[in-house]
């Protein structure tokens, strides 16, 4: 007898960001389960590197997409319609920390509009293209999962565009959730700390902490933020993990500043 669920193997899903760090490592750990990943982000030589080193099995598809132009997103999503005919998961994940080592009164507009236009703007419109093509597919559901941050929790210093959307993103999490509910759409938001990616490598020449010093903060391996949205994912849509935070275990977050 059947439960009702889609099978893993015909699943589908998206993962924006995927030509680097958690959304290569999150893409090829759904691909290794069986998924169906649609790899999206602004670069495609790198994206082409991530469909490459997935290995066996089809391949997947590339789609060379800037989240933060609403024509590309919906030329994404309507690639995976016309493709697959639904969608089961997006990992809203594209994003942008800004120039860094910027004090907050130094900071241009033209930088502070870039992060807020890929780090919210685009994880909206994501969303959004996501939520419809989910609600109107049979069956009906889905879920997004979206990249927060420790930072949507705690800020750094100099970080107030990056630390301004992570907030932001809280608030995108549960908004979705609640107006998912009646269409069988689950959201739920993963908040990384310190993982082992191009993005974190200056934490071992050490990073400006809230007293003023410059320390070397500790890393985790990229695959256990992977492994994590894995099991996000595989839930029924009758369950959800409404906020993981993963972490490297002594990363100064608990008793910051």
């Amino acid at each position: 007898m059947s439960d009702g669920r889609v099978s893993v193997v015909s699943r589908v899903a998206v993962v924006t960001g995927a030509g680097s760090g958690v959304g290569r490592a999150v893409a090829l750990e759904l691909l290794e389960a069986g998924w169906s990943v649609v790899l999206a982000g602004r670069r495609e030589e790198a994206l082409a590197e991530t469909a490459r080193l997935a290995g066996g099995g089809p391949p997947a598809p590339v789609v060379p997409t800037d989240v933060a132009r609403p024509e590309r997103v919906a030329a994404l999503f309507e690639a995976v319609r016309e493709r697959f005919g639904r969608l089961d998961l997006l990992f809203n994940n594209a994003g942008s920390f800004g120039p860094r080592g910027v004090a907050l009164a130094d900071l241009a507009y033209e930088d502070w509009r870039s992060v807020v236009d890929t780090n919210l703007t685009g994880a909206f419109l994501c969303a959004q293209a996501a939520f419809r093509l989910m609600r109107d597919q049979e069956p009906q559901g889905g879920r997004i999962i979206n990249n927060g941050s420790i930072s949507a929790h705690a800020p750094r210093p100099d970080s107030v565009a990056y630390t301004a959307t992570k907030h932001a993103i809280t608030g995108l999490t549960k908004s979705l959730s609640l107006d998912g509910r009646r269409y069988r759409i689950a959201c739920g938001q993963i908040d990384i700390g310190n993982a082992a990616t191009e993005m974190t490598e200056r934490m071992s020449a050490g990073v400006p902490q809230a007293n003023g010093e410059v320390a070397v903060e500790p890393v985790m391996d990229v695959a256990d933020v992977a492994r994590t949205v894995r099991h996000m994912a595989s839930l029924p849509l009758e369950a959800n993990v409404q906020f993981a935070t993963v972490m490297a275990t002594a990363m100064p977050y608990i008793g910051r500043g």
